[in-house]
């Protein structure tokens, strides 16, 4: 089984599916796994350059889909933005200690219900 297929069954996620920018990166960042010289700033780059592909595909994305007069939110959207937290919480790990914890707590409390 490879690291790929390993990665999809053990995280539920389809590398397919990621933008071309994110296919990209994975397959550089999985070559310098496969010659074992990835050290921790590598992988920040390597997070860092996600975060900001998604970043961008997100900023084009509309809010809503409009069909005929009724309008939807756009599940695309709300995706890349838990893919968004994602990277921001790893890289905060990779950072700093500090911007970890902040980046959970707010993953944290945006996973709670809205208070009326």
């Amino acid at each position: 089984m490879s690291i790929t297929s390993q990665l999809e069954e053990k995280f539920g996620l389809q590398i397919d599916k990621l933008n071309t920018v994110e296919k990209e990166t994975y397959f550089k960042m999985l070559k310098e796994v496969q010659k074992a010289q990835i050290d921790q700033t590598k992988l920040r780059e390597y997070i860092i350059e996600m975060k900001h592909a998604v970043e961008r595909e997100l900023i084009n994305e509309p809010e809503f889909i409009r069909i005929f007069i009724w309008k939807f939110e756009n599940r695309k959207q709300i995706l890349l933005k838990a893919r968004l937290q994602v990277y921001m919480l790893l890289e905060g790990f990779l950072v700093s200690p500090e911007k970890a914890k902040q980046a959970l707590d707010d993953m944290v409390e945006g996973m709670m219900p809205v208070k009326s």
